[in-house]
């Protein structure tokens, strides 16, 4: 009994293995994501805005990740060596911070309409991000 049970469970192992190496890319990948997270904020002053990760990052020509996801330093400034990719926004930019820190929605602002305007394309006016 126990040569036939190793013989169907080292097999199904070995291909349950195989489906999660080839679909472990897709599961860091942000293609489902359609709009920027609003869930740290209580309530919504506007619509949320609609993104497409992938899309928009093909369109523009991001490769890194840390353009966008930067890391922060030791000393809590903007670090564009390290990566805080996989980690929400609101973990190091609460909707209200404290001592001083650039909180969730200014951090969302300054990041989109400064490249945005950096790079000459792209909406830099609320109504053109924020539409129903």
């Amino acid at each position: 009994m126990h040569k036939i049970t190793t013989r169907i469970l080292a097999p199904s192992a070995a291909l349950i293995a195989l489906v999660l190496i080839f679909l472990a890319p897709t599961a860091f990948s942000q293609d489902d994501m359609v709009e920027v997270p609003t869930s740290a904020f209580t309530v919504l002053e506007r619509p949320a805005v609609k993104f497409e990760h992938d899309n928009h990052n093909e369109l523009a020509g991001l490769d890194d990740c840390v353009v966008c996801h930067h890391g922060q330093t030791d000393a809590g400034l903007m670090d564009m060596e390290n990566s805080s990719e996989g980690e929400s926004c609101d973990s190091c930019h609460p909707v209200n911070p404290e001592n001083g820190k650039t909180p969730l929605m200014r951090a969302y602002h300054r990041q989109c309409i400064t490249c945005h305007t950096d790079g000459l394309k792209g909406p830099v006016v609320c109504g053109e991000c924020h539409k129903d």
